[in-house]
């Protein structure tokens, strides 16, 4: 890593998603509690607050295959800002009926009708944004807007001339969706507001803001739509390949994800110009970044999109290397994580090791196997990021409940204690490990079981919903952590 990087010193961190936080509609914010969980992890002395990705998710509600890379996700925009402002009035709440999501919406729409009265000076402030942001925000609202205008239809699905973007169509849809698109502007901008605001607060007391980098792109997003050149589409914009991973001891038929390939060779031809826009944009948001399925990028598994599973997949090769040189020229040092678990091949591990990117290890993969296994904490290093899971995994709580007798009896052989121990003898393996950065999920500090988990893979519905209370917060668990983290050098 670079000079000044995160990773000079020992740290600590904690997982959480801000729609995890609490609140009064469907989903936490960046209001009141978002500030609190800030000082709840100061008093902690936690130094890394670990996000999902941020952007627009489908109905699905995944943060991995979002609406757009760039844009903030409307329903994180707190309504108590706006308030404050003299944008929007205080009201009662929810109408009988009306769904959190649904009052959220009503209310953004008030609060742009406040701001075009009595915006003021901020009024230069949303200028700014949109020249600043125009590289992706002019698409996306307008993309937004026509997706709305066709009942939510996919971009794929859309009329020809819109599909294909065709300048007459998309210059009628500019003039009769105006209303739509300027309303999509405003959420972008308000978003953008609070989460540099909140960033801002959290980094002047010593925490840094860890975002995600799904490789892949949903299809039905603003950036496909936007930018065909940089997928591998039809003249009709359907996938001829999509993406997945092989099969392997988990699965027989692999996994089919079903995102669209990049098409290499275009982004090679223009210096990498979608992934330099990319990442300035996630780099204005956070300190560091994960990159989700980093072996993606050294060689992809690619499936015929008529496929049914991924057994009729092959291995491609992927300009990672270039890449990083090109966005290193670019930005200079990359504050960059590889997701590096599973299957991982030598030169997976070299494109990682040559641009000093630290891995990841996570404990929930270290028992019931040999010394060798790289998870246990004595084939750490210093270059990584140790877990005790991720939000894929199940809760510590949850994971040993399911564990087998022989990688329970590894565990306890290897670390000692019992299982009235658990989470705390996971967390402190974590904590003493060389790795410079330990992340806890949030569920690991309330010792929540397997009910609390933020994702299933491989289950459609009820992911990504999770929230926790502050009433679950102890009144000694800052000063439980605070003498961990203390004893463990991680202060």
């Amino acid at each position: 890593m670079s000079q000044g990087s995160p990773f000079e010193r020992r740290r600590a961190g904690l997982l959480l998603h801000p729609t995890s936080l609490p609140g009064d509609y469907d989903n936490g914010d960046l209001g009141p509690h978002a500030y609190r969980f800030v000082d709840f992890m100061a008093a902690c002395g936690f130094s890394v607050w670990q996000t999902l990705p941020l952007g627009p998710p489908h109905a699905d509600l995944s943060p991995y295959s979002a609406q757009s890379v760039h844009a903030g996700n409307p329903r994180l925009i707190a309504l108590e800002p706006l308030i404050e402002a003299g944008w929007l009035q205080p009201d009662g709440g929810p109408r009988a009926g009306e769904d959190g999501w649904a009052y959220r919406q009503r209310r953004l729409i008030e609060a742009r009708r406040g701001f075009q009265a009595r915006g003021g000076a901020q009024g230069g402030a949303y200028d700014d944004f949109q020249r600043q942001f125009g590289y992706w925000l002019d698409s996306y609202a307008l993309y937004q807007a026509i997706r709305a205008a066709h009942q939510g239809q996919a971009w794929f699905d859309w009329p020809r001339e819109l599909r294909d973007r065709q300048p007459i169509a998309l210059a009628a849809a500019k003039r009769n969706l105006a209303e739509t698109i300027a309303q999509h502007r405003f959420e972008q901008f308000l978003f953008h507001q609070q989460w540099a605001a909140l960033k801002r607060y959290a980094n002047e007391r010593g925490i840094l803001l860890f975002g995600d980098i799904p490789l892949f792109v949903g299809y039905d997003s603003a950036d496909v739509w936007a930018q065909r050149d940089a997928f591998l589409l039809d003249r009709e914009g359907r996938r001829e390949v999509v993406a997945g991973v092989p099969p392997d001891y988990f699965s027989a038929t692999g996994q089919l994800w079903g995102n669209p390939h990049y098409a290499w060779e275009r982004m090679r031809a223009n210096g990498f110009q979608w992934w330099k826009e990319r990442v300035h944009t996630q780099l204005t948001q956070f300190d560091l970044l994960r990159i989700d399925h980093f072996r993606g990028l050294e060689a992809y598994w690619e499936i015929p999109a008529s496929a049914e599973t991924a057994v009729s997949g092959r291995w491609q090769q992927a300009p990672g290397d270039e890449l990083f040189q090109a966005l290193q020229a670019q930005f200079g040092g990359l504050p960059l994580v590889a997701e590096d678990l599973g299957i991982i091949t030598p030169e997976v591990e070299q494109l990682r090791d040559k641009h000093g990117f630290p891995g990841m290890k996570v404990l929930h993969f270290a028992f019931g196997g040999g010394a060798d296994n790289p998870y246990l904490p004595h084939n750490h290093i210093p270059n990584a990021v140790v877990y005790t899971g991720t939000h894929d995994n199940n809760t510590t709580v949850g994971w040993f409940a399911e564990l087998d007798q022989q990688s329970q009896s590894h565990l306890f052989d290897y670390l000692g204690g019992g299982p009235a121990q658990m989470p705390d003898l996971l967390i402190r393996a974590a904590f003493a490990s060389v790795a410079r950065l330990a992340v806890i999920p949030m569920q690991d500090v309330l010792c929540l079981g397997g009910d609390d988990r933020m994702n299933r893979p491989g289950v459609a519905d009820g992911n990504w919903r999770w929230r926790f209370r502050w009433d679950q917060v102890g009144a000694r668990v800052a000063d439980h952590y605070r003498h961990l983290l203390d004893l463990y050098g991680r202060v």
